[in-house]
């Protein structure tokens, strides 16, 4: 007995753009770097580059030009004489055409 595929609607289709893109990375060096047309956000570990592209281009109605991501693997810190581990997080810098922009502080 076969299944019949999964219909994807619009809902589930931005849900997932959303799971997507976990927020705006606002530190003074990406402030930086949107002056390049680039703007950096948190994304999940197992997100993919053309996953973030579409994303961004759905979620903000803009053309992306390239996506950069990087690791992060969290360092083992101590507070109080306890030990920890920060979490491993991943960012992606994304660089749109020129003539778009995103403002991250405003809401979507």
């Amino acid at each position: 007995m076969n299944k019949p595929a999964k219909k994807t609607t619009k809902t589930g289709s931005a849900e997932r753009h959303y799971d997507t893109l976990i927020a705006p990375v606002i530190t003074e060096k990406s402030t930086i770097a949107s002056e390049n047309n680039q703007v950096v956000f948190r994304v999940p570990l197992e997100a993919t580059k053309p996953q973030i592209a579409e994303a961004v281009e759905a979620l903000f109605k803009v053309k992306v030009k390239a996506v950069n991501t990087l690791r992060t693997k969290g360092k083992n810190k101590q507070f109080r004489g306890r030990v920890y581990t920060r979490s491993t997080v991943k960012k992606a810098i994304v660089t749109l055409e020129e003539g778009h922009a995103i403002d991250v502080t405003g809401r979507i």
